[in-house]
């Protein structure tokens, strides 16, 4: 899979822009605030609907209009033109000019995987955020898996108010709560499967990942559920015990929402051990492990974006990454320091150079 054209128009700092891209190798360069992540944004908002920062959609048209398309040509067997039309009502996405009217059923249509150094964030912070990242990936793969995770949100939504119902009038049925367990309970199994699987597969490639970058050390990723190695009557028990406590805090206590991950790098918790170099190196390592895991299940690679890949690297570590790095997979990379180039040498490529929100000078690198 590999994108071959862009066009942008409001989007960010760019009111218009018109790219080709290399089908392996892609450099963004240019100093911090010129619009090179802007740039790569565009592209994963081009395939998963939303930005890979913290922000609203509103936020990613450019001031002083109210609306902005992004809009591409991927490579996959065959052409497929993809746009997204963001404005203040909202987003529209279109495929071949067809409209398609749920964003989960065009998701999962372009696939890409992505480096940010936000991404630190997985390990350092809560389990959400590493909830949410495994969301996104699995959702990619696997159109079901959006489809049960919303109905999932969507009936434990009702649960808790129930739940809430329940406690204020304590002579209701309890009957409609059975109901409702059983339903988060039978969607939770199937989000709980495609997550182990998920992660039993990162599991199985991670750790020579990361060795191979890093020189030393081994990687697991540990899945830390409510579900697991439990059937649907062991669990409907289980909210069955947790009914008191439930009810007292006007919530469900258990579930697939409370999972987690944790980075493991020799036994040791990278959260509370490891340094910033280790745990960059273990969401890096987390990422190409995605990469195979597509490349298995899909019969092709996804897009990988590497954004501001190579500070705080040295260049042994920068090249090691960069080994990882095939023909047949389209990457785009961001970096600020020009110098650091020469790691790519040895690779077909084309080069962007952005200044102020310009493309000032494209070249092929044969």
């Amino acid at each position: 899979m590999w994108l071959e054209y862009l066009k942008l128009l409001n989007f960010r700092n760019y009111e218009k822009l018109e790219l080709k891209f290399h089908p392996s190798l892609n450099v963004v360069y240019g100093k911090n605030g010129v619009g090179k992540t802007n740039l790569v944004e565009s592209i994963y908002v081009l395939g998963l609907t939303r930005s890979f920062r913290l922000v609203n959609d509103r936020t990613l048209i450019h001031q002083d209009f109210e609306q902005a398309k992004v809009e591409g040509n991927v490579h996959n067997r065959y052409e497929t033109n993809y746009k997204i039309i963001l404005s203040k009502d909202g987003k529209k996405v279109q495929i071949n000019n067809n409209k398609v009217l749920k964003l989960s059923d065009y998701v999962s249509k372009i696939n890409i995987i992505l480096f940010h150094p936000n991404d630190l964030k997985i390990i350092k912070d809560t389990p959400s955020i590493r909830r949410k990242n495994l969301n996104i990936d699995i959702s990619q793969l696997h159109l079901d898996y959006l489809k049960n995770l919303n109905s999932y949100n969507k009936i434990l939504k009702q649960r808790n108010a129930y739940l809430k119902q329940l406690l204020l009038n304590g002579n209701n049925s309890s009957s409609y709560l059975d109901i409702l367990t059983q339903k988060l309970v039978e969607y939770g199994l199937y989000i709980h499967k495609e997550r182990k699987k998920f992660i039993d597969f990162l599991n199985s490639t991670i750790s020579k990942i990361y060795f191979d970058i890093a020189g030393s050390g081994q990687l697991t990723i540990e899945y830390v559920s409510d579900y697991n190695d439990l059937n649907l009557e062991d669990l409907m028990t289980m909210y069955e015990k947790s009914l008191k406590k439930d009810l007292t805090f006007g919530k469900t206590n258990l579930g697939i929402h409370t999972d987690d991950m944790i980075f493991l790098l020799n036994g040791k918790d990278l959260k509370d051990y490891g340094s910033e170099g280790q745990q960059k190196n273990a969401i890096i390592s987390m990422k190409f492990a995605e990469m195979e895991l597509f490349k298995k299940q899909k019969g092709y690679y996804p897009i990988l974006i590497l954004d501001d890949l190579f500070s705080e690297l040295d260049d042994e570590k920068i090249q090691n990454i960069l080994d990882f790095v095939k023909k047949d997979i389209q990457v785009f990379i961001t970096t600020t320091n020009v110098n650091h180039l020469g790691c790519v040498d040895d690779k077909c490529y084309r080069s962007f150079h952005i200044e102020n929100g310009q493309i000032m000078e494209v070249v092929e690198h044969e």
